[in-house]
């Protein structure tokens, strides 16, 4: 090879290195932080769902996962996010409010109540109604979230029943599922409420069931972006890619449905 030829294909090669790290650097600008506020009770799907995400699309996900209380009192407060992910009801306050765009509003899939007990303990029978009246009953405590989705439906289920003068002095409560989990776990309290999505993913606990189909409540997770976000068509893609039905199988692997 010629000096001539020599220097041609040297400076093909820097001018090749050049158009691809022109290209790299591109696409680094171009691509989105998706700022996200998700509720507990889709954060087992999130989890599963935001590396693939990234990867096909070369956005970063930003996650911050709280009850969905906590997080109206965040959009509340002014923080910056580009999605919320929390339940219907404070989704519609937050459109109402018009801090949440409510054309982007898209229910991302629900999950029934379930109670759970610490891995390898004998589990009660709550098959029926009756036998899981009797369940809560027969158990020595009980706990759930107060700042849960699962907390308001639980308390009107037992006074429903008939049975809340029984099970109140029975209530070993705590602030969030997954300090449900945490005592439940260790043997401080026998039973756990909250959502089976919210149960599967603890370890040292099992879940025992779903609540009977004809007393069953569910806690349904909705997704909105926030109308000064800074990323509204990443943020769009983002809900999208979790609606696609190819992700249905992660969503219902996480104990929950759409």
């Amino acid at each position: 090879m010629t000096k001539i030829n020599r220097v041609a294909v040297a400076s093909i090669r820097v001018a090749f290195i050049a158009v691809v790290l022109v290209a790299a650097l591109a696409n680094a600008a171009a691509a989105a932080e998706i700022k996200v506020l998700c509720s507990n009770g889709l954060r087992a799907v999130v989890e599963e769902l935001v590396p693939p995400f990234e990867q096909k699309t070369g956005n970063k996900v930003v996650l911050k996962f709280e009850p969905s209380t906590a997080i109206q009192k965040r959009i509340e407060a002014g923080e910056a996010f580009d999605v919320a992910v929390m339940t219907t009801a404070l989704v519609d306050q937050e459109i109402k409010a018009g801090r949440l765009a409510p054309d982007s509003k898209t229910i991302i899939a629900r999950s029934g109540l379930g109670l759970s007990v610490r891995a390898g303990s004998k589990k009660p029978d709550i098959a029926s109604v009756d036998a899981f009246k009797k369940a809560l009953l027969s158990a020595k405590s009980i706990t759930y979230a107060t700042q849960g989705a699962s907390a308001a439906p639980f308390e009107a289920l037992v006074t429903k029943l008939g049975i809340a003068n029984e099970v109140k002095p029975k209530y070993r409560l705590r602030d969030t599922a997954s300090q449900v989990g945490e005592v439940v776990a260790d043997g401080t309290v026998e039973i756990g409420v909250a959502p089976v999505s919210e149960i599967l993913p603890v370890k040292g606990v099992e879940l025992v069931g779903a609540f009977p189909a004809d007393i069953q409540s569910y806690v349904v997770m909705t997704a909105a972006l926030n109308v000064k976000g800074q990323e509204r068509g990443a943020a769009k893609g983002f809900v999208d890619f979790l609606m696609a039905p190819a992700n249905l199988p992660v969503i219902k692997a996480k104990g929950m449905e759409r």
